[in-house]
């Protein structure tokens, strides 16, 4: 087309717009390319290049053979347009400056039909044939349209993605890859109602809104539920009134010194760690009485960054992100924003499987009711799942933080490029180094870091897992927030050392229930339940669910880790079963 160096390029997030490949090809040309802004007005080009093509094609004013010297005359004026104009001011000016360049535009098109061209072409860079974006989308209908749940349940897809929050319809296709929380956590509730699940992981409701209002494309028609698949609006509503309740008796504000000497004792064991070893040497008794000491550190500080990272300690949530990122990074050697997108996903869809991450049981065990029956149906035999029960002791406990955890962690630090949760990661090594390697040296540390690891490992796995593992797991059936959350975990019985042992987890229902229970206040600058206030609220959570027949269950500590173990040994036999005889 001999176009010089200068032109200036902007197209969509679409994939094949931001594959590496792309970006190489772009930055050999020496072309500039506009960052794409959310929602950017490109007036829909491609539905208006459909119509006008047809139309100068049935006028013959331009056709396919018109030849190089000519195409060169024609896009002239849009070059010397581009030069004069800043990528600041090009962008800016898009919506106006259009219609200049859509006789270019339509030009290259035609002569270009079958290779890739080096041009501005209204918003997208044009290559290889005719785009699958030329029909008009429903977003283009604008922000005062009305759709049914049917219309915004086709829109469920990686790539074209609407939920509804409030009755307001958004399109948050391009915003997911931008998404704080991940692009997962609200990919889940791609065409469904996400009221719920929006206001129970933003706190600060104001601020968030002003990234929801350019994605506004319309809202639900007035004959519409407010709750898709047939929800249960009765019990969202008294859930509204609980939630008031429990905000007129103070069960929403935290009270510091439970925290303080939470962080407290878990700085004590630390010291006292050390104590015993500049005290009294490192002899086996007292490396083993150290090495337990560390291990219940590790555990309590565990427990006490998922309250950080769930925003439930200080009134501002921008605090609660410092001291989450100093517990669990400095204090344990982890990343918070890993955990976060771990722990939301898991929060948003507990036992869903393909949607928690939790039951990613990476092939090695099969969970549930359903998904044995469904390895064993298409006779997919990875493991020897009826026999799961007993390698879970050998491969579940032991392995999970020492290896698991710590691989992934890094790797997703370093895929991510997430320096600063990188720089707390070292940070907690170099301390725990430097501290240890004077009494055991540097291998010696590492193999007494993993023993650490290793009994912290079976106390993480034991409590985590007694709520959940044999408790339903399954498909998304979209059901209402109440039912599929208690169908996903269940409370142990409470006394003052099942409280410390799991960290509060023993009342996983009122934990699970609280992104319920506080998703309806829209100023609240505190929504997390402080979890020394649920023993306060676990009565009346437990009459609501008596009153809508969904069963509340309480179990013993030792009889919900036996669950665990009867649990995988039903799903191996589902799974022998199924691939023997179906």
């Amino acid at each position: 087309m001999k176009m010089e160096r200068g032109w200036v390029f902007q197209h969509d997030n679409d994939p094949k717009h931001t594959a590496r490949a792309t970006k190489e090809w772009l930055r050999k040309k020496h072309f500039k390319v506009l960052v794409w802004p959310s929602q950017s007005p490109d007036l829909n080009l491609w539905r208006e290049l459909k119509v006008r093509v047809a139309h100068h094609c049935s006028r013959g004013d331009l056709h396919e053979g018109m030849d190089q010297s000519t195409s060169y005359r024609v896009c002239r004026p849009a070059r010397k347009e581009s030069k004069r104009l800043s990528a600041d001011e090009l962008m800016n000016t898009l919506p106006c400056s259009m219609l200049s360049r859509r006789p270019c535009t339509l030009h290259m098109l035609l002569v270009c039909r079958t290779e890739p061209i080096e041009c501005w072409c209204g918003g997208e860079l044009m290559g290889g044939g005719a785009h699958q974006t030329a029909e008009l989308s429903a977003e283009g209908r604008g922000a005062g349209e009305v759709y049914t749940w049917e219309e915004v349940q086709k829109h469920s897809r990686q790539g074209d993605q609407w939920l509804v929050v409030e009755r307001k319809v958004y399109n948050v296709s391009n915003w997911v890859k931008r998404h704080p929380g991940g692009r997962r956590v609200i990919g889940h509730y791609a065409g469904e109602d996400a009221t719920e699940a929006f206001t129970a992981f933003h706190p600060d409701q104001k601020f968030v809104r002003k990234f929801l209002k350019p994605l506004l494309v319309g809202e639900l028609a007035p004959s519409e539920p407010s709750q898709d698949h047939k929800k249960n609006a009765a019990l969202v509503e008294d859930f509204r009134v609980l939630r008031e309740q429990y905000e007129a008796e103070g069960l929403f504000r935290t009270n510091p010194l439970f925290f303080l000497l939470h962080l407290g004792h878990i700085l004590v064991l630390e010291a006292l760690s050390l104590a015993i070893l500049w005290y009294w040497g490192n002899g086996w008794i007292n490396t083993i009485l150290c090495t337990l000491i560390l291990a219940t550190a590790q555990a309590q500080a565990g427990w006490l960054q998922h309250d950080f990272g769930h925003l439930s300690v200080f009134k501002r949530s921008g605090w609660d992100h410092v001291v989450h990122k100093f517990v669990i990074g400095h204090l344990k050697g982890a990343s918070a924003n890993w955990w976060n997108h771990r722990h939301f996903q898991h929060h948003a869809k507990p036992n869903v499987v393909l949607k928690d991450p939790d039951i990613n049981m990476l092939k090695i065990l099969v969970l549930g009711n359903v998904q044995p029956v469904e390895y064993g149906v298409k006779k997919l035999k990875h493991m020897p799942y009826n026999h799961q029960h007993k390698y879970f002791f050998l491969v579940g406990p032991p392995l999970l933080i020492p290896v698991y955890f710590n691989m992934h962690i890094l790797q997703t630090m370093i895929k991510q490029r997430d320096w600063v949760d990188l720089a707390w990661y070292v940070s907690y090594y170099v301390r725990y180094f430097t501290c240890y390697a004077p009494f055991y040296g540097v291998i010696g540390s590492f193999v007494l870091l993993m023993c650490v690891r290793f009994i912290e490992s079976h106390w993480f796995v034991w409590v985590t897992q007694m709520n959940h593992i044999p408790m339903d797991i399954d498909y998304d059936k979209k059901d209402d927030w109440l039912s599929m959350q208690l169908k996903a975990t269940c409370n142990v019985e409470q006394s003052f050392f099942n409280d410390w042992f799991s960290g509060h987890l023993n009342f996983q229902i009122e934990h699970q229930r609280q992104a319920l229970i506080w998703s309806f206040s829209p100023t609240s600058l505190f929504p997390m339940m402080p979890r020394h206030n649920y023993i306060r609220a676990a009565p009346r959570v437990q009459e609501l669910c008596k009153k809508y027949g969904i069963q509340y269950q309480v179990k013993g500590l030792w009889e919900a880790w036996c669950d665990i173990v009867r649990s995988l040994r039903k799903s191996g036999e589902l799974w022998l079963d199924a691939y023997l005889h179906k």
